[in-house]
């Protein structure tokens, strides 16, 4: 029966009936330990009367003292890519299988990168930046590509005057991979090969960890207000209607795309304490025949509990 469950097949034949389902993954570095742990979220389909949502831990991924990786979420897998061990920049990339909840190495990446930009586009991964480009492979490959059928890395073509060396967001819009740097973003136009640079707005409003629904962009801007970029406008907009539901400041909040869903996770005090609370809100968003940004939360709850010198690193939904 548990080979059935997580079989290969299984997730074929849903993918085939387009009956996927989405489930959301969270990563904490618990500074405890000093390590990266991983977590999926469980709601208990037994109990009707209170089906809570919590938190339930993965494996250790392998390397689990990596600081800076970047992920990236492609089929049915979630890619850690580089990050630093001990301040040394690593070039390893491990994936989990969210099918098994195993992990396994891939093909380590050219060069070696800390807090760089990934996304995935036709089932690549693309990861941009994280590496001081002081010399020619560094330089010609700061931006690769990966493809998980070759299982190869080559490097991406890209002008000199856009590889600035930190990334501290990224997001896939229309088939194209955005990367925010310490100063003046840039777009990689995959189809076309083309690279640009972000409209001034979006460079400018753009604060934290994002994620896309419907091509609209969601960020929390740490002022106590969730907004969304409309790339097709290029404008920014305010998320109505959720406000009451929620605390007016959202601590170390990161966001995901569940199926079309606004996914926003954010730490929480849990009284004096030792511990602090991992808070999850689920919302539905849509937009008015004005072309206004609406939110209704459909739940909001505690779904862990953590030492309270853990934070959240990544938060990103897989489909399976």
């Amino acid at each position: 029966m548990k080979f059935l469950i997580s079989s290969p097949l299984l997730y074929a034949a849903r993918s085939l009936l387009r009956s996927a389902e989405h489930f959301l993954y969270i990563s904490l570095r618990l500074h405890t330990s000093h390590f990266i742990r991983f977590y999926t979220l469980y709601q208990n389909p037994n109990n009707t009367l209170n089906p809570k949502y919590t938190l339930v831990p993965l494996p250790l991924i392998p390397s689990p003292s990596l600081v800076g990786s970047a992920l990236a979420a492609l089929n049915q897998k979630i890619y850690v890519l580089g990050g630093s061990i001990k301040d040394i920049p690593s070039s390893q990339v491990w994936s989990l299988d969210c099918r098994t909840h195993t992990w396994e190495p891939a093909p380590n990446m050219q060069v070696s990168r800390e807090f760089a930009a990934a996304g995935a586009v036709d089932d690549k991964i693309y990861v941009f930046g994280g590496c001081v480009v002081d010399n020619w492979a560094r330089s010609m490959n700061w931006a690769e590509v990966y493809d998980p059928k070759s299982r190869k890395w080559n490097s991406v073509p890209s002008p000199i005057e856009i590889r600035d060396k930190w990334m501290h967001a990224s997001a896939v819009i229309d088939g194209k991979v955005y990367a925010m740097a310490d100063r003046n973003g840039v777009c990689y136009e995959v189809k076309s090969g083309n690279w640009a640079t972000v409209d001034s707005d979006l460079d400018n409003g753009w604060r934290g960890r994002a994620c896309v629904i419907d091509g609209v962009l969601f960020c929390y801007d740490y002022l106590g207000s969730i907004r969304g970029y409309d790339v097709k406008e290029g404008t920014w907009k305010e998320l109505k209607g959720w406000e009451k539901g929620l605390p007016r400041f959202l601590c170390g909040a990161t966001m995901a795309n569940l199926g079309g869903k606004l996914m926003v996770v954010w730490e929480a005090k849990n009284g004096g304490g030792k511990e602090m609370e991992i808070r999850c809100a689920e919302i539905e968003v849509k937009k008015d025949e004005a072309g206004e940004l609406w939110g209704e939360i459909d739940w909001s709850d505690v779904v862990l509990l953590v030492p309270r010198e853990a934070s959240i690193v990544h938060c990103l939904a897989v489909a399976l």
